[in-house]
């Protein structure tokens, strides 16, 4: 049960955050680019679990549903993104509980270590890509308040300190955690301490950065705590 759930949470996040590009995001509410999406999510799934199982087609389905409801019906806000992401967190629930055996019918069975693999990939992404989303929305309200830097700059920092701390985490290291703060107070904070709403903006960012980063760290090693090992002793503390 846990396999399938790791095989089909991979699938989702490549599927919303590595492969859908900002044609289909910034379109949803049009048919073809909604088709192109649902066809990589199926896609993705079909390829995780190693099976073409029906209730693929109806997960697809009902990752579409949820889709056009939010664009529909919701503003592009924090909220409205976290509400999402649960509600597709919860279908793949609903799919893992009616076939608890999706992996083991596949193709990827055989592999003990494959589930494993497939939760710190799927982990990384929820940290980086999904998390630079995440941070992007809460932000946005204020972005506009804020001098311009160098383009994307803004998010490859964030990308970069949340991949390290998840890798710290993940290999027991949490307390570096703590000189990646202190590094970015000399490099960051020092530059922005006598304008008062980009150091705000800068603070309100990093902590909403390092919090998303941890969670999913953590997250990511309950998960694997049930599953086979990757036989890396020293990955997990």
């Amino acid at each position: 049960m846990i396999e399938t759930f790791a095989a089909l949470l991979l699938a989702h996040t490549l599927a919303d955050f590595s492969f859908q590009t900002n044609w289909m995001v910034q379109n949803k509410r049009r048919i073809l680019p909604m088709l192109a999406h649902i066809g990589v999510v199926l896609a993705a799934s079909i390829l995780t679990t190693g099976t073409p199982h029906p209730l693929l087609f109806a997960l697809a389905a009902i990752h579409m549903l949820i889709d056009a409801t939010k664009a529909a019906y919701f503003p592009n806000r924090l909220a409205s993104f976290l509400l999402d992401q649960a509600a597709h967190f919860a279908s793949i629930t609903a799919i893992v509980v009616l076939q608890p055996t999706l992996w083991s019918t596949g193709i990827w069975a055989n592999i003990p270590w494959l589930p494993a693999a497939m939760t710190l990939l799927a982990g990384a992404l929820i940290a980086t890509q999904a998390g630079g989303y995440a941070v992007g929305l809460l932000m946005q309200p204020w972005a506009a308040e804020t001098p311009p830097g160098l383009r994307n700059g803004g998010r490859v920092i964030g990308t970069l300190e949340r991949g390290l701390i998840f890798l710290l985490v993940l290999t027991g290291q949490a307390a570096g955690i703590g000189f990646l703060i202190a590094a970015k107070s000399v490099l960051r904070f020092g530059t922005v301490k006598d304008e008062g709403k980009l150091s705000e903006y800068v603070i309100i960012g990093t902590l909403a950065s390092f919090m998303w980063a941890i969670a999913a760290s953590a997250a990511t090693i309950w998960l694997l705590n049930l599953l086979p090992s990757l036989g890396i002793p020293d990955l997990l503390p």
